[in-house]
Formats: structure tokens, C-alpha cells, sequence
């Protein structure tokens, strides 16, 4: 079994615990205003790679991982690959590498036989860090593309079955740095419960507007500044539930 990459990197200390060798893997069903890697979205154009090959990879970084290091698959949308993930994954516990998964969990459903795949790959996946683009479902539309009814429900089902769990959000000025909607979502991560071991917010940034004109792709939030750090503080505060 081949997965579709798009790249990796190999000290990666902002997607998950430790130092970690991430696994960009491409294609991506959503179309996120604020995307800083169009380039994943489109399923051509990936390097087709075995599982072992990039556990071979990795490990040649092992020694600086540290206690709690190990690898990160990434996107695009991991999610669109779960069969490869759960190879790699299987593979990853058996070589004794810790496993975490960064996703939008936009392709999950309970229907099989995706369902099942996804349970065994929660199986084997020690961390699963989930995107809560937006709260608000008509909001997740104009943001994504896409409605978050199978999201949600996903969060719930990994908070059912004792799933680790870190949230982020990303903080955009007039969309998701709302109050009404910071504090909806607060209230829809505690609902989660103690599964949920951390809550970030990430400011919106414009770093990938770049990709967005050499892609020849419209890009909408081109007059929206970054969030102020006072704003990112109380959105911090607010999820975290501290006000």
C-alpha cells in the first residue's frame, strides 16, 4: 500500500508533543479561506509512498525525539488516506514510534466501511489533534466549503471512546474571533470532557497568500489583518474556560 505525499519534515515541534517527523500526505476535500497550503488540496501530483520507506525516513531522526516524540500525519487531509494511515500507524507501534494524527476529521461517517477502518486506526493512534474550523454550521460553509455536522459528531464519538485529543482553532478577525461563537465553541469543548488534554488558538496568518497567486487561486481574506495578541489571549481564555 502507497500513499499519496506531498512532503515531509523532519523536526517538527508545533504538531504534537516532543520533536516529531511530520507526514504531509495530499489531497483535501475542504477549501479554507485561510489555507496556507493550497498546494496540498489536489490529490495529483503526490509522491507514492509505502509505509515502511517513510518509517525508515523517520527514523533516522529518532534520536532527537526525545520521551515524547515521534511522527505527525498531516494534510491536505490525512483522513482522505485512512487505510494508508492505519498501515503506517500499525507499522509505527510496532517499531514502538509514537503516533499522532493533525486532521479536520471533514472526511469522517459512520457508514462502513469507512467506520470501521477509522476505529482501528483510533486503535493505533496515540493523539489525535482536530481542527474546530468553525462552531457556527452555516459559518463553517462560507469558511470551508463544507457543513460540520460529521465533524462534530466525530469530536463526540472520540470523546465516547476516551480518545486524547488537542483542539485548535484558528482565529480570524471578523469570523471566528467572534465572542458569540468562542464562547459556543467553549462549550462545545467542554462538553468533550477530559479527553481533551489541550485547547489552542492560532492567530490567522497571511504567510501562504504567496501559494494562493502562484496557484492563480482568488484569495478572500486578503484585507483581513492578524489578530491583535490581546484578541488571541481572550479567545485563549475564553476556550480554556477561564472567563
Amino acid at each position: 500500500m502507497q500513499g499519496r505525499v506531498h512532503s515531509t519534515e523532519s523536526f517538527g515541534s508545533a504538531d504534537g508533543p516532543g520533536v516529531r517527523f511530520i507526514i504531509f500526505l495530499k489531497g483535501c476535500p475542504m477549501r479554507c479561506s485561510y489555507c496556507h497550503n493550497p498546494d496540498t488540496w489536489a490529490a495529483e501530483g503526490a509522491e507514492m509512498i509505502e509505509a515502511d520507506e517513510l518509517l525508515d525516513r523517520a527514523e533516522r531522526y529518532r534520536s532527537y525525539w526525545g520521551p515524547e516524540g515521534g511522527i505527525t500525519v498531516s494534510g491536505g487531509e490525512a483522513l482522505l488516506q485512512t487505510e494508508f494511515v492505519l498501515d503506517l500507524f500499525t507499522k509505527a507501534k510496532a517499531r514502538g514510534i509514537n503516533t499522532c494524527l493533525d486532521t479536520s476529521l471533514a472526511p469522517f461517517t459512520r457508514n462502513e466501511p469507512y467506520f470501521g477502518t477509522f476505529t482501528k486506526l483510533m486503535d493505533v493512534c496515540d493523539l489525535v489533534m482536530a481542527d474546530i474550523k468553525h462552531i457556527d454550521p452555516e459559518e463553517h460553509k462560507k469558511l470551508t466549503g463544507r457543513d460540520n455536522a460529521n465533524i462534530l459528531d466525530c469530536l463526540r464519538y472520540l470523546s465516547q471512546i476516551g480518545q486524547p485529543l488537542w483542539i485548535r482553532h484558528v482565529l480570524v478577525p471578523g469570523i471566528t474571533d467572534v465572542d458569540e461563537y468562542l464562547y459556543r465553541t467553549r462549550d462545545f469543548i467542554a462538553e468533550l470532557g477530559n479527553c481533551v488534554k489541550r485547547v489552542e488558538v492560532l492567530p490567522y496568518h497571511t504567510l501562504g497568500i504567496f501559494k494562493w497567486d502562484e496557484l492563480n487561486i482568488p484569495y478572500k481574506l486578503r484585507d483581513v489583518d492578524p489578530p491583535t495578541p490581546e484578541r488571541t489571549e481572550r479567545a485563549q481564555r475564553i476556550l480554556r474556560g477561564e472567563m
